[in-house]
């Protein structure tokens, strides 16, 4: 029989309340609550504004209009509305921490900050508070209390006390059974409050495979970009259908129509976590893929809703789900070594080869000009695209020890928000190395960003949080990735990829080691030449990117998953 969570009950209760009672403010602030919980924005909309009818610039209402217009995407204007209701009653922390998202999403970066930081300020000892500051200072490169946030966020973790987001703690240097700690307390919330659909009818054995896959990502987004040719490979799979489900709607480029051409693309943007597991049940989808895990603008509420009797975390986030709803993790035998096993609340499937597809018809356009993309005319270009909450003081420091030991080489890295370069400008003059050497390339169209590896020399990867999406693009530009691989799928991605290219001799194992196989390239250019022909022939003839062969092995584990329910077994390791 299903359970009904309590905060489904209660959001009748609260719609049966205000309909007895329609001047109940109260009422109504606490149903916008209840519908905005569920995914609801129009409902928690109208229920904002009845509130502010009856209680006209209330924070707490105007709390609530801001947090509907940022689930609807509306962050301009979220932004101002959470702005007057933080103005009202500054030392509302909940009303500071809903300001720091809004701003956050609205470009506001160093506003964002100093929301985050109020929030945490009024309220110290709570670790969702302290998680957020952190995570947003990786963000903007402002590593003020790293450490004493970051204590306080696993002390947190490991006692069990308050919820962390777990995609924000894959940036902690934490280990694989922290972080399974992590987002078996953030599962734990919601299937608190989330009531599951009724068991699904058990297909025939017979019949036509069901594929679905759930994402924000089907666009241009580094899932879009990732997935779109094994898609496009999919199609000749026999007895295979594919649905994608999007949480994002048509933004109208390239890989956006190739993956509606490549597939049945269901566009289920606003709606709500209902009206999304219902739309997924009705396809009669035998196997879910969920493509966005405990990453920002995913819906864990939608698998939580079971729409699928097979339920597979994949791809875009690199670690354990911890959920109960969710059955397997598919993965590969580098990213994800028996070692870590016991760490996952999944059932493990292998992959025959890479866990990670690639788009294989990615053209690498002729760059610019050295000089006009900032570089200097001469001198070994070391590069790191990888987000800037990802550059943290220990990836940073041994980028910083490569320049200072190769001459005239410079360090070519993605601009982050707010002062972020500022502040890795600042952390190079302190380390007695000129601020210039530092080359910031702003957010380009893909097809652009990736032709600029041409101009890069030697890829410096980051730790604990791999490259992954770019680590892919950089490849299959040309350019080889240098790696430490940790003891976390996230640390191990740059990792897998390489292992799968026959390039491992580009992980090392420790960051002395990183430091020195990259100054000896710096100086060696015989020897970055041999490595890009060796990486120009691994592209070849590796299977990395040969997605046909991706697609049939992707597609068998597919069928072993499905056969073992249809059947009535329950999840076994596959390999």
């Amino acid at each position: 029989m299903s359970r009904v969570g309590p905060a489904v009950s209660e959001r009748d209760r609260l719609r049966q309340a205000v309909s007895a009672q329609p001047q109940d403010f109260i009422a109504w602030v606490m149903l916008a609550d209840a519908e905005l919980d569920h995914g609801d924005a129009e409902a928690g909309l109208r229920a904002a504004q009845r509130a502010l009818n009856l209680r006209p610039r209330h924070p707490e209402a105007l709390a609530r209009l801001g947090r509907s217009h940022w689930l609807s995407g509306q962050h301009v204007q979220a932004a101002q509305a959470l702005s007057e209701a933080a103005a009202q009653a500054p030392q509302h922390p909940g009303i500071a921490l809903w300001l720091g998202h809004a701003l956050e999403d609205a470009g506001e970066a160093e506003a964002a900050a100093q929301a985050y930081e109020h929030a945490y300020r009024l309220m110290p000892g709570e670790p969702m508070f302290a998680a957020h500051l952190l995570n947003w200072r990786r963000k903007l490169c402002d590593w003020r209390d790293l450490d004493t946030l970051s204590a306080q966020v696993r002390r947190a973790v490991r006692e069990g006390h308050g919820v962390v987001e777990p995609f924000a703690f894959l940036s902690e240097d934490a280990s694989a059974n922290e972080q399974l700690a992590c987002a078996r307390q953030r599962a734990q919330a919601i299937a608190a409050v989330i009531r599951p659909l009724p068991l699904a009818p058990r297909a025939a054995e017979d019949a036509p495979l069901r594929l679905g896959f759930l994402s924000n990502g089907f666009g241009a987004h580094p899932t879009g970009l990732l997935t779109v040719a094994f898609f496009e490979a999919l199609q000749v799979q026999e007895a295979v259908s594919t649905h994608l489900f999007a949480l994002t709607p048509d933004d109208g480029g390239p890989i956006r129509q190739r993956l509606t051409a490549a597939t049945q693309l269901h566009d289920v943007a606003g709606q709500s976590h209902a009206r999304i597991a219902q739309a997924i049940r009705d396809q009669r989808i035998d196997v879910l893929y969920d493509l966005r895990g405990w990453g920002g603008g995913g819906t864990p509420e939608v698998l939580a809703m079971r729409p699928a009797p097979v339920q597979v975390n994949w791809l875009a986030y690199p670690g354990t789900s911890g959920a109960p709803w969710i059955d397997y993790v598919l993965a590969d035998r580098f990213a994800l070594p028996d070692t870590l096993v016991p760490s996952y609340s999944e059932t493990v499937a292998y992959l025959p080869g890479a866990f990670q597809p690639s788009d294989t018809r990615r053209s690498i356009d002729t760059p610019p000009s050295r000089e006009a993309c900032g570089l200097p005319a001469t001198g070994v270009v070391f590069a790191c695209f990888n987000n800037s909450y990802k550059l943290n003081p220990r990836s940073v420091s041994r980028m910083l020890d490569v320049l200072a030991n190769v001459d005239g080489s410079v360090l070519w890295l993605l601009s982050g928000p707010g002062r972020a370069d500022e502040r890795l400008r600042a952390a190079a003059q302190a380390r007695g190395i000129d601020p210039a050497r530092l080359v910031f390339m702003r957010k380009l169209p893909h097809a652009e960003y990736v032709a600029r590896y041409r101009h890069v020399d030697l890829f410096l990867d980051t730790h604990p949080y791999n490259a992954h999406t770019t680590a892919s693009d950089a490849l299959w530009a040309g350019c080889a990735v240098l790696t430490c691989p940790g003891m976390t799928f996230a640390a191990r991605v740059a990792g897998s990829l390489n292992h799968h290219l026959g390039l491992g001799d580009m992980n090392v194992p420790d960051d002395a080691t990183f430091v020195a196989t990259a100054i000896r390239l710096g100086r060696d250019a015989d020897a970055r030449a041999a490595l890009r022909t060796r990486l120009q022939t691994a592209i070849t003839h590796a299977p990395l990117f040969d997605m046909p062969r991706f697609a049939e092995g992707f597609a068998g584990i597919a069928r072993r998953m499905a056969d073992r329910h249809r059947k009535g077994l329950p999840p076994a390791p596959l390999d």
